[in-house]
């Protein structure tokens, strides 16, 4: 851990912040932190900072909303992120920092590109996104992207979406589907990438408390989002977060 200055401790405060109101429905916040942390700590050292603070924050997730889960949905993409996770813990091995934080920019351009694809493929009636292998796909690009750069928000928000489940039920899927990536990913980078730290833990701790906050805050907007509305609060949040990690 480097020394840090004034302007990055508020970076990461704001972070935190996010990343808790992300957890908690808020879709496209917690991935505009990867270009954020990113920039302020290098894209492995980011990596490593970033996920403690997203395990504590899909505590407050699955907490609230595990009742909400759609767990078929679950049991389906889950194999499936498991192998996109070790593509994604080999790959990150291979490559230099610059090229990971360049990876990170490519999986969030295809990210917007299966974005646009299903907006128009939403508009016909179709039994695709229901089909098994469906989640082949998105399984294993979820699971790449969560262990290159945590960034594997826009892909799930996706995937959900065109599983058309309830505002409720999105988000409690979701909140189990990357507690349990992110949990499994813990170790991997612990003793495959070395770029968790007992100082590094200890500065997420610090972050526990914007944590919190973020979470409170986002039960509390989600709340005041009508059901048909949240679909494009999630859509134009995973744009906007989506070009935040192109232009940072």
């Amino acid at each position: 851990m480097p020394e840090l200055t004034l302007s990055i401790w508020i970076l990461s405060i704001v972070c935190a912040i996010m990343i808790g109101m992300a957890k908690t429905g808020i879709n496209g916040l917690g991935t505009l932190v990867v270009p954020l942390m990113a920039f302020a700590f290098g894209g492995m050292p980011s990596s490593g900072l970033v996920l403690p603070m997203l395990i504590m924050a899909d505590v407050f997730g699955v907490f609230y909303y595990h009742r909400n889960a759609h767990f078929k949905t679950l049991i389906k993409i889950m194999p499936w992120a498991l192998v996109g996770i070790i593509a994604g813990l080999v790959t990150g091995k291979a490559i230099s920092a610059e090229q990971f934080k360049h990876l990170i920019g490519v999986l969030l351009i295809l990210s917007l590109v299966v974005m646009v694809w299903s907006e128009y493929s939403l508009k016909k009636p179709s039994r695709t996104n229901q089909k098994s292998w469906f989640a082949i796909p998105f399984g294993v690009a979820g699971g790449f992207s969560t262990m290159i750069g945590n960034a594997a928000g826009p892909v799930m928000s996706i995937y959900l979406l065109m599983k058309n489940l309830p505002k409720n039920q999105f988000i409690g899927t979701a909140a189990w589907f990357f507690f349990v990536v992110n949990l499994i990913k813990l170790p991997l980078q612990i003793w495959g990438w070395h770029n968790i730290t007992p100082e590094t833990l200890f500065f997420n701790f610090k972050m526990l408390p914007f944590i919190a906050l973020g979470a409170f805050l986002g039960i509390r907007l989600v709340r005041l989002i009508p059901e048909k509305i949240y679909r494009w609060v999630i859509l134009i949040g995973t744009l906007v977060s989506s070009l935040g990690l192109l232009i940072l």
